[in-house]
């Protein structure tokens, strides 16, 4: 997989309270196949991690305020979970706005456990197929989404899983689907 992705940009967005794995994870394996990750956030400093919702983690710089940011900067967008991490960020307007304009681009976007609570706050789930951690799974249907129970879903450029446990398919779908997807042109 190394090289796969040379030259692609991935925003990873995550506020405090992110699950530690699951920033980690997707960003050890996309810059192993030659993405450049960067993470944003809702202010500039350190996010804490978190895990498993209850134990400190460790503290991630943050590259860039998510309000400094725009879609066209990308090539792919990463939606880790945590509980307080995704509640975090849809309670901030120019991260809504960042993740409804990446998933309107149609470059890919992938999010799990509790990260697709963003999309919902986006409101871009309306007639696509997901999967989620199960407590969220009633919001993505309020949301107008179909929810699956399976280890990871793609829907058009949406990738989406359960939970750490589906890392390993999760970042799999991932790289493969950016890889897939013309880079953006850089100048």
């Amino acid at each position: 997989m190394t090289g796969q992705l040379s030259g692609r940009r991935v925003a990873i967005l995550a506020a405090d309270g992110v699950e530690q794995v699951e920033l980690d994870r997707p960003r050890a394996e996309l810059e192993e196949a030659g993405a450049r990750a960067e993470l944003l956030s809702t202010h500039r400093g350190e996010i804490q991690a978190m895990n498993h919702d209850i134990d400190k983690g460790d503290r991630f710089t943050v590259d860039r305020q998510v309000a400094e940011a725009a879609a066209d900067d990308y090539d792919a967008l990463v939606l880790p979970g945590g509980t307080i991490n995704p509640d975090n960020l849809r309670r901030d307007t120019d991260a809504v706005a960042f993740v409804r304009d990446f998933v309107n681009s149609g470059k890919p976007v992938g999010a799990i456990c509790h990260g697709p609570w963003t999309l919902v706050e986006a409101d871009v789930v309306r007639g696509r197929r997901l999967t989620s951690f199960f407590s969220i799974r009633t919001d993505l249907r309020n949301a107008g989404a179909e929810v699956l129970d399976e280890e990871v879903v793609v829907d058009r450029n949406l990738v989406t899983s359960r939970q750490p446990r589906d890392l390993p398919a999760f970042n799999a779908k991932l790289v493969e689907l950016i890889a897939a997807t013309e880079p953006v042109a850089r100048t």
